[in-house]
């Protein structure tokens, strides 16, 4: 696995280097084309601790963690473990998908979870979105109570979401 390191507001030691590669490198066990993967690692310096983003594209599967910490080194650590413990929940969703085993991940590597529970669907509702612009959207959002809500955009005519963001902002996903 090819990994490609960025820092902000830090300057990057070899140490630090060292350890990230060290221990994205035990990830490697678990794709079949290591070579093909890319791993971007973005550690980023604040003043109440330090934040480590680490993304890997696969074919079939978008793996992301990201881990705020007072000490660099450990929060390494519980980014790798994150990413871990989404590999292995993802071993059975890719089992039941791909039958022929032609995925991005070495499937016979990865350990079963111990307490697997499997994804259900607790509740299916339709709705009729209603024309409205962001703002309005925004707001109904907020009168609800929910973190996201779906909409026509008054000026696209397009199905829109709009959601709340874990820093409090907002986020909009538009159709084409």
């Amino acid at each position: 696995m090819k990994v490609i390191i960025r820092g902000k507001n830090i300057d990057l030691t070899e140490g630090i280097e060292t350890k990230i590669n060290k221990k994205l490198s035990v990830l490697d066990k678990y794709f079949i084309m290591s070579d093909n993967v890319e791993a971007k690692v973005l550690i980023r310096v604040y003043p109440v601790g330090q934040k480590i983003e680490v993304t890997i594209p696969t074919e079939y599967v978008l793996l992301r963690a990201e881990v705020v910490n007072d000490d660099l080194y450990n929060a390494i650590d519980l980014v790798i473990d994150k990413l871990e413990g989404q590999i292995r929940k993802y071993k059975t969703r890719l089992n039941r998908k791909s039958k022929d085993n032609k995925l991005a991940f070495n499937v016979a590597s990865i350990e079963d979870l111990e307490s697997e529970e499997e994804d259900t669907i607790v509740r299916t509702k339709t709705i009729s979105p209603k024309p409205m612009d962001m703002e309005e959207a925004i707001m109904q959002m907020e009168l609800i109570g929910h973190s996201f809500f779906v909409y026509r955009d008054t000026e696209t005519n397009l199905i829109s979401v709009v959601y709340r963001r874990n820093d409090g902002n907002y986020g909009l996903i538009e159709t084409e």
